[in-house]
């Protein structure tokens, strides 16, 4: 009975290991359901053919099936021909009086001698393999194929995530992205996530590369959100994991999952604090840790580590769960790249995975040489500028980025670390393409980055940086689309709300006003630029949290006037019903995103807590409140600038 115990434990290892990429290293299992089979001979089995065939199996006819997207020719057995040891393979259809049974296509039959016919998945073949003596050449249609293969990629790992995890934020509001790296740490393709994880990507992983080194093993995982070693802001969880060839002493890739946990410690519920002045006040610092080796998660370890420090995190069960999906999700990304591998060969992969990048390096300098250099300012709520000189030669195809005159570093947490920088600079040269390409670090080969060492987009430790992340990557967007005049500025924040206690902690981001082109207004209601997350569903807010959304609806008139208007921001108004902690983080209270040549400004936001007794707080973007059961907060988000004047095809200039 031990023996028979042991057996079944590996087996259900061996299982979750192949679908999840790791399995826990607590020792005790629960099993939650028990299912017994019985197999019985017995008359009322039909009886099969007695000895075997001198020939082939011969259907009685062809019949056409719709199946699996086309039709086809399907024959048809009947069952008292099939010998014991003959074998159906799908798609096909074995016929009996009464019933008729179809055999899916991968699927087959096999005849037992006792009459019984089993079902069961046709074996795996090893894949027919190319000539590896020369490297594929990298046609436009061979592209093609690669990019929508690495791409598939990065979406099935965050199907995988998205299904898996827990959390609200995640699970609902799909605060997540995943991509695919090369063996340097670059990126390759990403998934439909969101812009300012994507972007940033990258240097985690060479962060993790530079950590470990040759120490890096199959079936190893790392975590990492230290935004001085290739992190944004502290919520954001970075997943990263190796993928090996047989044989082979490296990775060959890496795949990534970052999602923003709904807490990770700090001085308030959410981690996303108003006042936070240094980095351990906004939540548990991981830099490159190893959280799985050999197929194993750490969970011990990872939970010693939740609860350090100051201000620990507060639902260290709901991080674990939301980072055994985020390893989930590696894991699918890990199966798919081994896919392609044994489809195309392994040297083909890795070499596609350069030639997408040398494609997107070509499609950048072609873009860069239809563009004029420009010089743009930002200038946030809290008077700290954004300075961007934009210096294109378009003999060499090449931008360097100069942002020289920007703020000093911050007191409060408004900074950004470089990566958001190198996200926003990718974000803005993708979506200025026409072609339709896998973001990647290819996009980055022709533009050089020029930002001042202690400044408030590339700080000194231990700078916090809570807002960084959400907040200045928006500022630095309309700087670099202002300096290339293509778009008014959009609502220039994503409205970060987060409110809790010490039971549950809740965050999300609300939708505003995007800005006019040359072409046509800004959307309204839209999550703009570098964040591409959805609200949660009122019915979902309202079943896992205690609160009450009163209205959710577009802010009619918001957006700035001109030939083109800016999108309208929106009008949001929340009822709490137990007493908890309230914090935002926004900008574009007090100056109003910008029009472009000659276009009006948008309105600005605004945001108040109406307490029960009738009065109210007023605040600026970045608050902090303690709200009682019945009290109410309105937020009103900003809209975007419209372009050109009105009744005119011209107007303005960059500034």
């Amino acid at each position: 009975e031990l023996a028979a115990l042991r057996s079944m434990i590996g087996n259900f290892e061996r299982v979750h290991r192949s679908r999840f990429g790791f399995v826990h290293e607590r020792s005790s299992i629960l099993i939650a359901q028990v299912q017994v089979e019985c197999f019985a001979a017995g008359s009322s089995l039909p009886s099969c053919r007695s000895g075997r065939r001198s020939g082939a199996l011969v259907p009685l006819e062809q019949v056409q099936v719709y199946c699996r997207g086309r039709r086809r020719q399907v024959p048809v057995y009947r069952r008292e021909d099939i010998s014991g040891g003959d074998l159906v393979v799908g798609p096909a259809i074995v016929g009996e009086a009464g019933s008729s049974a179809f055999i899916e296509p991968g699927w087959q039959l096999r005849a037992e001698a006792s009459g019984a016919l089993l079902a069961q998945p046709v074996a795996a073949t090893a894949p027919r393999r190319r000539s590896r003596s020369r490297r594929q050449p990298a046609t436009p249609a061979r592209l093609e194929v690669f990019n929508s293969i690495f791409m598939s990629v990065a979406r099935q790992m965050g199907h995988v995530l998205e299904n898996s995890a827990v959390s609200v934020n995640i699970r609902d509001r799909l605060d997540f992205s995943c991509a695919l790296f090369d063996a340097t740490g670059n990126m390759v393709a990403n998934g439909p996530h969101l812009p300012v994880h994507l972007g940033s990507m990258a240097d985690s992983v060479k962060a993790v590369i530079a950590a470990h080194g040759r120490q890096i093993r199959r079936g190893d995982a790392y975590l990492l959100n230290c935004p001085f070693a290739g992190g944004t802001h502290l919520p954001d969880l970075t997943v990263i994991s190796p993928v090996f060839a047989a044989g082979a002493a490296g990775p060959y890739a890496f795949v990534c999952s970052r999602a923003h946990h709904a807490d990770i410690g700090g001085i308030s519920p959410g981690s996303m604090p108003a006042d936070s002045r240094c980095l351990d006040e906004e939540g548990i610092v991981f830099s490159s840790l190893r959280i799985v080796r050999a197929g194993r998660l750490a969970e011990g370890m990872l939970r010693r580590r939740l609860a350090a420090g100051g201000w620990p995190a507060r639902n260290p069960d709901q991080n674990i769960a939301d980072l055994a999906a985020q390893l989930a999700a590696n894991g699918k990304g890990i199966e798919q790249v081994q896919a392609a591998v044994a489809e195309h060969g392994l040297a083909t992969v890795v070499a596609f995975m350069q030639h997408i990048q040398d494609n997107a390096a070509a499609a950048v300098r072609a873009l860069i040489r239809k563009m004029r250099s420009g010089r743009f300012a930002v200038v946030n709520d809290d008077g700290s500028r954004i300075c961007l000189a934009l210096e294109i030669d378009r003999q060499r195809g090449s931008a360097l980025l100069d942002f020289a005159g920007t703020s000093a570093q911050l007191a409060g947490n408004a900074n950004a670390p470089i990566a958001v920088v190198r996200a926003a600079t990718i974000y803005v040269f993708r979506t200025l393409l026409a072609a339709d390409i896998p973001l990647n670090d290819g996009c980055l080969r022709p533009i050089r980055l020029r930002v001042p060492a202690g400044c408030m987009i590339n700080p000194r430790p231990p700078a916090a940086v809570a807002a960084g992340n959400v907040e200045t990557s928006q500022a630095i967007v309309d700087a670099l689309l202002g300096a290339a005049g293509v778009a008014a500025a959009s609502q220039g924040t994503m409205n970060n709300l987060t409110f809790g206690n010490e039971r549950f902690q809740y965050y999300e981001t609300v939708a505003g006003g995007a800005g006019a082109t040359a072409t046509g207004r800004g959307g309204s209601g839209v999550h703009t630029h570098m964040t591409n997350s959805r609200i949660t569903d009122p019915e979902v807010l309202e079943a896992a949290l205690p609160v009450q959304l009163e209205e959710f609806a577009l802010r009619r008139g918001s957006g700035g006037s001109g030939r083109h208007r800016g999108g309208d921001g929106c009008r949001r108004r929340i009822r709490f019903m137990e007493p908890m902690r309230v914090c935002l983080l926004a900008n574009r209270r007090r100056l109003a995103p910008v029009g472009m040549r000659g276009g009006g400004s948008g309105a600005a936001g605004a945001n108040w807590i109406e307490h029960r007794d009738g009065s109210r707080s007023r605040a600026a973007g970045r608050a902090c409140w303690d709200v009682q059961a019945g009290d109410v907060l309105h937020l009103l988000t900003p809209g975007g600038g419209g372009w050109g004047a009105s009744g005119s095809a011209a107007g303005g200039r960059r500034r």
